[in-house]
C-alpha cells in the first residue's frame, strides 16, 4: 500500500485514459477510481447538482453538545503498549519515524498521552421529525434503507449517517491543553472496522486512509500530518505520536495561541475525509502568570471556570468552543458522480443520509447548518460573560455572524416562497434585528493585542475567533431577563463555493437558540490590553523583506480535473518544495489570486503570520481589523493580493501551504516548501 501512486501519479506518467481503473489495495480489497475527461455533459466526471435535503420540523430545542475535556491516557496504561511512546529510533509511528525534538531537549516534562482511534461510526444531526422535501419545498417522495418507499407528506425520523470519526464521533474528543505541558497524541487508524455493519456509502478515502494534521500547531514535520511529509498518509492498522509540545516559537511568550482544531489531512481525499466526520477540537491555555489558564479570578480575568479532574485532564465551564459544518443530505434523487465516485446512479437507500461532491468546479456547500454536530441547536446560558470559541470547520462555506432577536422566531425558508438554493439554511430569521455585540478577543494565531467591538465578524473555512458575549444586558443597555431569547445568525449568502453572493438584507438564517437564564456568579473581567504582538525586524530590514518577496499565484488549470487549481503554473508535486527557508530566518509571502471570480482562506503550516499588505495598501482596513493580530489563514478576496511575513522556527522539515476551500486543495491547490538547517 505504502509504494501505490497517487493518482496524480497516474495521471502524470500517462498511465490512466478514460474509463475505470481498478487498484490494487491492502487486504486484498479492489477499489475503482473512475477517471473521465472533464466537461459538463452526462458523461463528464463530475455532475454539479446537490439534493435538497429534508426540512427539520422541531428546530432549535436539541441542546447544544459541549465537549468535555478527553481523559489522558495512565502512564501505566501506554507503557504496556506494544510499542510505547518516546524519543528513540522507532517510536513515532508505525513506519519507524522518530521524533525530532523531545520534549526534555527544551526544558519541558514528558507528555501527556492521549488515545484517539479512528473509527466508522454512526451520527445523527438531529432527533426531530424531519418532511421531505424537493427543491421548490413541496413535500416529496422519501425511501429508507431497503428502498421501500413512502408517499410525499409522511414525516420520517432522519436516519444516522456513517461517519469515519476521531474515537467514533463528531466531532472528535476535545482535548484542553496548556503552554509547558506537551501532549503526545497517539492516532490510530482502524477505519478497517466496521462492528457496526455501517453503510460506507462512496466518499471518504476509498483505501480507508487518513493523515491527522493539527492545525495551525507550532509543530515539528514528522508529527504535522501534511501529505508533502507522509504521502499519503496512514492506512489501517498504522498508527502516528504526533507529539505536541506545547511550545511557543522561538520560546517567545507572545507567539503562544489559544484555539486549535485537528483534522483530516491525508491527500485527495482532505476534504471528503473532513466532511465524513474527522474533526477535533484543541483550546489551548497559558498558565504563565495565571494569564489565560481558564480561571477568571486571576491573570487576563476572561470568562471561565476551571475543574481540575482526577485524570489529569480539566474543563472549564463559561468557556464554550462552536464547530460550525454546513451537511447536505441525499434526497435520493440526485445522482452521484464526480471525479472520485459515482457513475450517475442515484441510491435512495441513503435517502436522509450525508451526500457529497468532491466538486472540483467551485467548492462544497451544504444546506443545513450544524454547530458541534447538531443541526439548530439551543444553547442555555446564564445571565453573566462567556468564552465563545469560533471554529468553520465546513468544506467551502463562509459565514458572517450577528447576534439578534426576534419577535416572530424562525420561519422555514420553504414557507415564506423559497426555493431553489434560497432553501440554504432551512429557516429564515424575517423580523431579526441586531440586539447584541461580539467583544472579539482572539483570532487564529491566538489572543489580540487589545478586544475589538464588533457588530458582526466573518467565519472563513479553518478560521477561528474568539469573543465575549455579555448575556446580562442589550446593546441598547437595557437588562436581559430570563426566559430572553437570542439568536446566532449567519447573514451571509454563500449558493455555492466560489465566492459569497452579493449582500442580501433579507438572507438572515438562525443558526444557534440561545435562551438566557437564572443569574450566576461572574468574576470575569474585560481587559483593556490582551497580549502583545511579536515585533517586526527593524523597518529597514521588513522593506528590504517585502521588496524580495516570494511570489505564489492561484490560477485555474486546465489539465483536467485533478490540475483544476495551479500554483504558479503548476498542480501540486509532492515530491518539490517550492520554498526552503532557513531556520530562524524571516522571510515575505505574496499570495496572488489570479483565479478571477473566486475567494481562497490559504493556510500556512507550521507557525503563523502577520499580513502587512493588502493590494498594496498597508492594513488593517476596515473589513479586517483584526489584521493587527497573527493569523494562519489568509482571507484571499477575488483578485485579492496579500502579502504576509512570517519566521521559521524551532524545526526543520517539510511543511505545505494550501487552500483551505478543501475541494480546492484536493484538486491541486497546495505546495510543498521546507526549513532548512
Amino acid at each position: 500500500m505504502r509504494g501505490q501512486l497517487t493518482r496524480r501519479e497516474f495521471l502524470k506518467y500517462g498511465a490512466v485514459g478514460v474509463g475505470g481503473l481498478l487498484l490494487p489495495v491492502a487486504a486484498g480489497r479492489l477499489i475503482e477510481t473512475a477517471l473521465h475527461p472533464t466537461g459538463a455533459s452526462a458523461g463528464s466526471a463530475y455532475i454539479e447538482k446537490y439534493p435538497t435535503s429534508p426540512l427539520i420540523l422541531d428546530p432549535f430545542n436539541e441542546p447544544l453538545p459541549i465537549p468535555q475535556a478527553l481523559a489522558p491516557v495512565p502512564r501505566s496504561v501506554f507503557s504496556a503498549w506494544s510499542s510505547p511512546p518516546g524519543p528513540g529510533v522507532g517510536q513515532q509511528d508505525s513506519d519507524g519515524g522518530m521524533h525530532q525534538i523531545w520534549t526534555s531537549q527544551l526544558g519541558l516534562p514528558d507528555p501527556i498521552v492521549y488515545q484517539v482511534k479512528l473509527q466508522v461510526a454512526a451520527h445523527r444531526f438531529t432527533s426531530s421529525k424531519v418532511l421531505p422535501i424537493d427543491r421548490n419545498g413541496r413535500p416529496a417522495v422519501s425511501w429508507d434503507e431497503r428502498r421501500n418507499r413512502f408517499q410525499a407528506g409522511t414525516e420520517r425520523d432522519l436516519p444516522p449517517s456513517t461517519i469515519y470519526g476521531f474515537n467514533g464521533t463528531f466531532p472528535g474528543p476535545m482535548i484542553n491543553a496548556e503552554y509547558g505541558r506537551p501532549v503526545l497524541v497517539r492516532f490510530e487508524n482502524h477505519l478497517d472496522e466496521n462492528p457496526l455493519n455501517l453503510d460506507r456509502q462512496d466518499f471518504g478515502s476509498p483505501d480507508w486512509g487518513s493523515l491527522t494534521h493539527q492545525h495551525n500547531g507550532h509543530t515539528a514535520a514528522e508529527s504535522d500530518g501534511n501529505p508533502f511529509y507522509k504521502t499519503p498518509g496512514y492506512y489501517p492498522g498504522q498508527w502516528s505520536d504526533n507529539l505536541y509540545l506545547g511550545y511557543p516559537a522561538g520560546g517567545d511568550d507572545r507567539q503562544k495561541q489559544s484555539f486549535l482544531w485537528y483534522h483530516d489531512h491525508f491527500m485527495d481525499h482532505t476534504s471528503a475525509n473532513v466532511y465524513k466526520g474527522m474533526v477535533g477540537l484543541y483550546p489551548l491555555y497559558d498558565p504563565a502568570g495565571d494569564m489565560d489558564m481558564g480561571d477568571e479570578s486571576r491573570g487576563l480575568r476572561l470568562p471561565g471556570a476551571r475543574t481540575n479532574n482526577p485524570d489529569g485532564s480539566f474543563d472549564v465551564e463559561y468557556d464554550i468552543p462552536l464547530a460550525f459544518y454546513d451537511v447536505a443530505l441525499d434526497d435520493g434523487v440526485t445522482p452521484h458522480k464526480d471525479f472520485h465516485s459515482g457513475s450517475g446512479e442515484t441510491h435512495p437507500e441513503w435517502w436522509g443520509k450525508t451526500f457529497f461532491r468532491h466538486l472540483i468546479n467551485k467548492g462544497f456547500v451544504g444546506d443545513i447548518f450544524t454547530v458541534n454536530g447538531v443541526a439548530y441547536p439551543v444553547l442555555e446560558v446564564k445571565r453573566r460573560k462567556y468564552r465563545l470559541r469560533f471554529l468553520d470547520a465546513s468544506i467551502s462555506r463562509i459565514y458572517e455572524f450577528k447576534l439578534m432577536s426576534s419577535t416572530a422566531g424562525p420561519k422555514a425558508a420553504a414557507s415564506l416562497g423559497y426555493g431553489g438554493e434560497e432553501l440554504q439554511g432551512q429557516y429564515r430569521l424575517p423580523d431579526g434585528q441586531q440586539s447584541m455585540k461580539f467583544l472579539q478577543i482572539a483570532t487564529d494565531g491566538g489572543l489580540m493585542p487589545a478586544p475589538i467591538a464588533r457588530d458582526s465578524f466573518e467565519l472563513w473555512p479553518a478560521k477561528r475567533r474568539e469573543a465575549i458575549v455579555d448575556f446580562t444586558r442589550y446593546i441598547d443597555g437595557s437588562p436581559t431577563r430570563k426566559g430572553d431569547v437570542v439568536y446566532l445568525v449567519n447573514v451571509l449568502k454563500m449558493t455555492d463555493g466560489r465566492k459569497p453572493d452579493s449582500a442580501d438584507p433579507d438572507y438572515k438564517v438562525p443558526v444557534m437558540k440561545i435562551v438566557i437564564g437564572d443569574d450566576a456568579p461572574d468574576n470575569s473581567l474585560i481587559p483593556p490590553a490582551l497580549r502583545a504582538v511579536p515585533s517586526f525586524p527593524s523597518p529597514q530590514e521588513l522593506k528590504e523583506l517585502v521588496d524580495n518577496r516570494r511570489v505564489f499565484e492561484l490560477s485555474r488549470g486546465s489539465g483536467g480535473p485533478e490540475a483544476e487549481w495551479l500554483i504558479n503554473g503548476e498542480p501540486f508535486d509532492h515530491t518539490r518544495s517550492y520554498a526552503s527557508p532557513k531556520r530562524g530566518s524571516w522571510e515575505a509571502w505574496e499570495i496572488r489570486n489570479g483565479g478571477g471570480g473566486w475567494v481562497h482562506p490559504i493556510h500556512i503550516h507550521e507557525e503563523e503570520h502577520r499580513v502587512v499588505m493588502r493590494d498594496g495598501k498597508s492594513v488593517p482596513d476596515t473589513r479586517h481589523p483584526d489584521d493587527v493580530s497573527k493569523e494562519d489563514v489568509i482571507a484571499l478576496d477575488e483578485g485579492e493580493s496579500v502579502v504576509v511575513v512570517r519566521q521559521f522556527r524551532t524545526f526543520v522539515g517539510k511543511y505545505v501551504c494550501h487552500c483551505h476551500n478543501l475541494a480546492h486543495e484536493d484538486h491541486a491547490m497546495m505546495f510543498g516548501w521546507d526549513i532548512v538547517p
